[in-house]
């Protein structure tokens, strides 16, 4: 089998030893005199994406997913997950050890606080909470007379004895001409914000913001270019970079000398106990700093002042160059997908290409097509979603030699992928089916792929006026579905970072959306359905946010989604008598703008230009 240059296959997980381990960590809390311990999954700049040293959920449950808790009590241990993940924890678990629970049924902190008596102690890693998590956690779990109480060290790094070590990589610069603003115009932006904060520092903790304030990146995470440090940005004089030491090079150095002193990760702690004897304030974000960031500030004696982090909104909202960049690197990403869907196309027609095969092949598009390009492949955006047949109902599904199945014909295949490019992130799927030349989608995955589609069509149409949130959008990509009683247990979309994560906010489409839409935000636009032990539907798209303008007959300015993806959709899975005028109209469109933008890049390529003809045919042809 051949290999991949930036994803594994294997499965590390170990669910077998799951009773083990769970047994060792409850012999720690009886010494501890803990009835329950709480583990998110997450780091100390509270990552989605984690190093493999911090990857304590799976080490201690087998559960692989990006989003999970864990409360172990003396007799029962119970796994959270939302409804992207409710299939797969099943399955990677030992659930004659762990029970696994959605939160949309079980919140928690409720769950836990109905098993807890009077006066028992849950324990927390205050390294792995934010300020507001444990403030949450502690008015319910007092209500109960039960206590919650930070525990230091972890005990689940106690009992993890072949911890994998920090991984190693340099910092390094990322170029004004791609981020569009210099560190001395974004420090002077956020010394602005925290001035209006009435504070006189800012605590910034997102690897994400301080990865964009300094402009560099880095090799901490796999797929997700952030560095992984602490920033503290005083209104008057030089801001002050914790870093590891050895990850920063003379030219990342010389490039910060004038604006920031570069210190250890470890100084840290001294520095918040300087600023206690200052008596400083100092601007925290309570819902993502760390816990003991928080107390060390405060047993110090500084006051934080809660506050957004002042880099959320400013990262979000993408600069001129930044867009520019985004919109390159999806001309070069959709031209790898135009060869990787013409090769699957005749490749997989007669079974003989397995998910493992298919998400490499597509990783070498990607690779081959950005070098012809110029601008080389950095990394991917996230491990490869190559999900065959039943899989495919598996939101968040990731292949490993142990699950790898043939993409047989008859069924459909969803591929949800991204790379990680020098000016922009990518992020897209694609559901095909699979099959030789004269087979047919039958006509339940026709009617529930078009529903899709209309749902990812009402978004990329929509106009809105300013003050519009991602709840307030979010039921234009489900209509369709509601109307037939279906419906996903996902979000519909999530932000998009500028060479960093592939999810940042503060923006989303989803219940739970509360941010404004501003010009500049790019966010996912991914409706699906699924059908366990079937198949799965998702067509994504990324989108951004245009700035208002008023219609001459119009009132008011309205703004808009300007879609950067560019990759045709299935067209064999189209029913075209559920789509109204409006509706092929736009698909049309786009697939002409898909065909006019990718074909340069395919000269010489007489066979993925023909399917890309093909594949961008008008609709209203057949």
């Amino acid at each position: 089998m051949e290999s991949s240059r930036f994803q594994s296959f294997d499965d590390g997980s170990q669910p077998e030893k799951a009773c083990e381990r769970i047994a060792a960590l409850r012999r720690i809390m009886a010494a501890e005199g803990l009835a329950a311990w709480v583990l998110p999954r997450t780091d100390a700049w509270k990552n989605e994406y984690l190093r493999a040293c911090d990857e304590r959920l799976a080490w201690l449950t087998g559960f692989t997913g990006s989003a999970g808790l864990l409360i172990v009590l003396e007799d029962q241990a119970a796994l959270f997950v939302d409804g992207r993940y409710t299939l797969q924890a099943a399955e990677q678990v030992d659930t004659a050890v762990i029970t696994v629970l959605p939160v949309a049924d079980h919140r928690p902190a409720d769950w836990l606080a109905q098993r807890l008596g009077d006066g028992e102690r849950a324990g927390f890693d205050p390294w792995l909470m934010s300020r507001a998590e444990v403030r949450r956690w502690r008015s319910k779990l007092e209500r109960k007379g039960a206590h919650f109480v930070p525990v230091l060290p972890d005990p689940v790094d106690t009992v993890w004895e072949d911890r994998p070590p920090p991984p190693e990589g340099e910092i390094f610069l990322h170029p004004v001409r791609f981020a569009g603003m210099t560190v001395a115009e974004k420090l002077e932006l956020i010394r602005a914000r925290v001035v209006e904060a009435d504070a006189d520092h800012v605590l910034i903790t997102g690897t994400e913001s301080t990865s964009w304030l300094f402009n560099i990146r880095g090799h901490d995470i796999p797929h997700t270019p952030v560095v992984l440090g602490w920033t503290l940005v005083p209104v008057e004089g030089m801001a002050e970079l914790f870093v590891e030491p050895d990850k920063v090079s003379e030219e990342v150095s010389d490039a910060l000398a004038e604006v920031a002193f570069i210190r250890p990760l470890q100084a840290l702690d001294a520095r918040l106990r300087e600023l206690g004897e200052q008596g400083a304030r100092v601007l925290v974000d309570e819902e993502h700093a760390a816990e003991e960031l928080l107390r060390l500030l405060e047993d110090a004696g500084a006051m934080p002042v809660p506050g957004r982090d002042p880099c959320v909104l400013p990262k979000a909202c993408k600069t001129e160059a930044e867009r520019a960049g985004a919109r390159a690197a999806h001309v070069r990403d959709g031209a790898a997908l135009a060869r990787f869907l013409c090769w699957l196309e005749t490749a997989a027609a007669d079974g003989s290409v397995d998910e493992i095969a298919a998400a490499i092949r597509l990783e070498e598009f990607r690779v081959d097509t950005a070098e012809r390009a110029g601008e080389p492949l950095f990394d991917l955006s996230f491990d490869t979603i190559s999900a065959a047949g039943p899989h495919g109902a598996i939101v968040h599904y990731r292949v490993t030699t142990r699950s790898n199945r043939p993409l047989k014909p008859g069924e459909l295949y969803l591929v949800d992928s991204g790379g990680q490019y020098r000016d922009g992130t990518t992020d897209v799927t694609r559901t095909v089916f699979i099959g030789p030349p004269g087979m047919q989608p039958d006509a339940e995955m026709r009617r529930h792929y078009t529903l899709v589609l209309k749902g990812m069509i009402a978004l990329s149409r929509v106009r809105f006026p300013k003050g519009t949130t991602g709840a307030n959008l979010d039921v234009l990509a489900r209509q369709f579905l509601w109307e037939t009683g279906l419906d996903y247990d996902h979000g519909t979309g999530h932000g998009v970072g500028a060479f960093l994560s592939v999810h940042e906010g503060p923006q989303s489409i989803s219940r739970i959306g509360h941010a404004e839409f501003r010009p500049g935000m790019i966010t996912s636009n991914e409706p699906g359905f699924y059908l366990e032990g079937r198949y799965g539907i998702r067509i994504e798209n990324l989108i951004l946010c245009r700035e208002p303008v008023r219609r001459a007959e119009g009132e008011r300015e309205m703004m808009s989604f300007e879609t950067l993806t560019l990759c045709p959709v299935d067209r064999r899975l189209i029913d075209p008598t559920l789509l109204d005028p409006g509706e092929r109209a736009w698909l049309d469109g786009y697939h002409r703008h898909v065909r006019e933008a990718l074909s340069p890049l395919l000269e010489g390529d007489v066979e993925a230009l023909a399917w890309l003809e093909r594949a961008c045919a008008p609709l209203t042809k057949g």
